[in-house]
């Protein structure tokens, strides 16, 4: 086939086009800075906003996956919550006139969405089919409503390009892609574990949406593969985990025992320093994949304890 990645330069764009072109797909790479090497497929230049040369690579391709948006790992001061919304409402804004005007239109876009988008819940779990989407919780930060907000506006962003003829279109509400790549969430967290500081984190009781790199990609292709799938698909493992367990499963596969727990002031502090903020660890994403499952989907790795052990002995092996 022949993949369009648009905006994928980023750790989900890099596992996807090594997997990809591993396959013998033709994989294009749209990015803003084409004279960058990238390990996998090829990059193509464009600025995530208008139409350009680049819209030649879409007419004719059989899948567009949209990546495309600014990193929400920073402060959510003005600056960067515009940057963050205008991004990703652009770039598929790019997307859907690029399908438009093509000829010969993907066969489907799956654009990029995430599993934020559901209500923060210590209870059942949000699906496709009767999960919450959030809104102005009174009981949350604002950085929570933020968040919802850039989600919400994201789909809406698809939505109001209505009818694709030829092109079936699929909202990836994903949770957090687990690699083993450098600087990755991952990564980022095995660190902490490997540094004595991956205790649990807040009261420990918010779930924790994830899923395992070979599944994302085995979802993606099983996607392109069922056309009855259109529209929102959760993109995560069929158990999410409270953090306690999370971080417990995590210690237990780097071989370490003990791990200093963040919470209040420490865990507020601790985000400011690193630039990012508390609310992607504290808001409770219990997320579960019915459409999936329901369309036979199977995943190699559903339970989390598996999946950081796999994760752990890869991650050992890239830095022997």
């Amino acid at each position: 086939m022949k993949i369009v990645l648009a905006g994928g330069t980023g750790q989900v764009g890099r596992l996807l086009a090594r997997a990809f072109t591993a396959s013998g797909d033709d994989v294009v790479i749209l990015t803003r800075d084409p004279t960058k090497p990238v390990p996998h497929g090829r990059p193509v230049d464009w600025n995530g906003e208008n139409l350009g040369p680049w819209a030649t690579e879409i007419d004719g391709a059989d899948v567009v996956v949209g990546l495309a948006g600014r990193s929400v790992n920073c402060r959510y001061n003005a600056t960067n919550r515009s940057a963050i919304k205008a991004s990703r409402q652009r770039s598929v804004r790019a997307i859907g006139a690029a399908i438009q005007s093509a000829s010969r239109p993907p066969s489907v876009w799956l654009q990029a969405s995430t599993a934020t988008i559901y209500r923060h819940t210590y209870g059942p779990a949000n699906d496709e089919l009767t999960g919450v989407i959030g809104g102005n919780e009174t009981d949350a930060p604002d950085t929570w409503n933020f968040s919802i907000d850039v989600a919400t506006s994201w789909e809406r962003e698809l939505d109001s390009l209505g009818d694709l003829p030829g092109t079936r279109t699929v909202l990836l509400r994903s949770a957090m892609t687990m690699s083993p790549d450098r600087a990755g969430v991952f990564d980022t967290l095995r660190r902490l574990v490997r540094l004595g500081l991956g205790g649990t984190i807040g009261d420990g009781r918010q779930y924790v949406s994830w899923i395992h790199e070979a599944d994302f990609v085995a979802s993606l292709r099983w996607i392109i593969a069922h056309q009855q799938l259109s529209g929102a698909v959760n993109i995560a493992s069929p158990h999410p985990v409270p953090n306690r367990e999370f971080m417990q499963s995590l210690r237990a596969a780097e071989g370490i025992p003990f791990g200093l727990p963040a919470f209040g002031i420490i865990l507020e502090t601790g985000a400011w320093l690193m630039q990012t903020e508390s609310e992607l660890i504290l808001k409770s994403r219990r997320v579960v994949p019915t459409r999936l499952v329901e369309s036979g989907f199977r995943f190699q790795f559903p339970n989390w304890p598996e999946a950081a052990n796999d994760l752990c002995e890869r991650s050992r092996e890239k830095n022997q």
